[in-house]
């Protein structure tokens, strides 16, 4: 082998070697280019991890309100409801006793009848007003 042969397959070599590494530096370029944007993309969601906590946060916060209003509401209709449904009772007790007192009945039956037909409407009005309180507080 010459000296020209030798330095022409030295040449080719070194040529073939500056083309890998060409190759090497593009693929280096492409790597960093996918860093910058895997970090650009942890970025993002970084800012997204932090508005789900704010937004976690508030709905703890939101929980914890219906929880305070549902207890109060209980209470209100444990308090006031009650004792609203207790009195109207007595009253509807004390109104039957006046008819008993001021209307003769002959029958027994009659008397019953108009008893549980009172009950009735009493019954009737309060499931309206329990299907109403349920509805508000839902």
């Amino acid at each position: 082998m010459t000296d020209s042969e030798l330095l022409l397959a030295v040449y080719e070599g070194m040529s073939e070697l500056n083309q890998r590494t060409a190759k090497l530096e593009q693929g280096m370029t492409e790597v960093k280019q996918d860093v910058a944007d895997l970090k650009q993309d942890m970025t993002e969601v970084k800012q997204d991890m932090t508005e789900v906590k704010q937004d976690m946060t508030e709905v703890k916060q939101d929980v914890a309100d219906l929880k305070q209003d549902v207890t109060e509401m209980k209470l209100s209709l444990e308090n006031e409801t009650n004792h609203n449904i207790q009195l109207l009772a007595e009253n509807h007790c004390d109104l039957v006793d006046k008819l008993n007192q001021a209307i003769p009945v002959a029958d027994k039956a009659l008397l019953n009848e108009v008893q549980i037909s009172g009950l009735r409407i009493r019954v009737d009005s309060l499931e309206k007003e329990v299907a109403e309180m349920k509805d508000r507080i839902a």
